[in-house]
């Protein structure tokens, strides 16, 4: 299924980017960032993300990569405290409205730390871009679609293993973008996945500003919520970050 996931989310890219012959406007940025202690604690933190969008005629795309991760030494003892990997990919499909689009998701989540072993969505319906103009915009897209996920159980004789949960969800998401000058700016998204078993919701809210060329630093601050968690576990991670971010093109 994790294999599923995945081909469904390249296979948007190629169709839409094979679908039409005429030049694309393509731009991608790359985030990095780092924290390292010394003394008698060691920590070792580092986050990552890769952005990419494309305008075609016909469609307009979305690709995203993250990555955390977090080690701490404590006398000598090293434990692994973060390890998260996320993936998705977004085709918007232009009607005779080019503000009108259809959309098929795809998205897959492995968190070592979390109680599920992986995480894993494919959705489609309707997306519409509200307004864009010089200072903001709003996007919205929402419908039907299909999660799957692994989560971790202890059976009766003590032994952890996994088990199922895929479902019917109800996907909703938008992003809004607003310029605070012409060197800095202002964004938020979020996004929900309603299903019968666990509803898993995320945000992002962050201001970026430009410090020279493609080189632009930005200050965020992430929730990752599900609402069926167990145990001691919490339902909501929170990530606050400050990274620098490059504009490849």
């Amino acid at each position: 299924m994790k294999l599923l996931t995945i081909s469904v989310a390249v296979a948007l890219g190629f169709f839409a980017s094979g679908a039409q012959s005429q030049e694309a406007t393509f731009t991608m940025d790359g985030e990095l960032g780092f924290i390292f202690t010394a003394g008698n604690t060691e920590t070792t933190s580092a986050n990552a993300a890769l952005n990419a969008k494309q305008e075609l005629e016909m469609w307009s795309n979305e690709f995203t990569l993250k990555a955390l991760y977090k080690k701490d030494t404590v006398d000598g003892v090293e434990t692994t405290s973060a390890d998260k990997k996320f993936a998705s990919a977004q085709g918007n499909y232009k009607l005779d409205n080019p503000d009108h689009r259809l959309f098929g998701f795809a998205s897959y989540e492995d968190d070592r730390f979390s109680e599920f072993d992986y995480q894993s969505t494919v959705a489609g319906g309707w997306n519409q871009k509200l307004w864009e103009d010089d200072t903001s915009s709003f996007e919205f897209s929402v419908g039907p679609g299909y999660s799957f996920a692994d989560r971790f159980v202890t059976d009766v004789d003590g032994n952890l293993t996994t088990e199922s949960e895929n479902g019917i969800v109800v996907r909703g998401a938008f992003s809004y973008a607003y310029s605070l000058s012409e060197t800095a700016k202002f964004t938020q998204s979020f996004s929900t996945e309603v299903g019968a078993d666990n509803t898993k919701s995320r945000a992002e809210s962050a201001v970026s500003a430009k410090i020279a060329g493609g080189l632009s630093m930005k200050a965020a601050i992430k929730f990752d919520h599900n609402s069926d968690v167990t145990g001691i576990r919490d339902n909501l991670d929170t990530e606050t970050s400050v990274n620098l971010v490059y504009t490849f093109f």
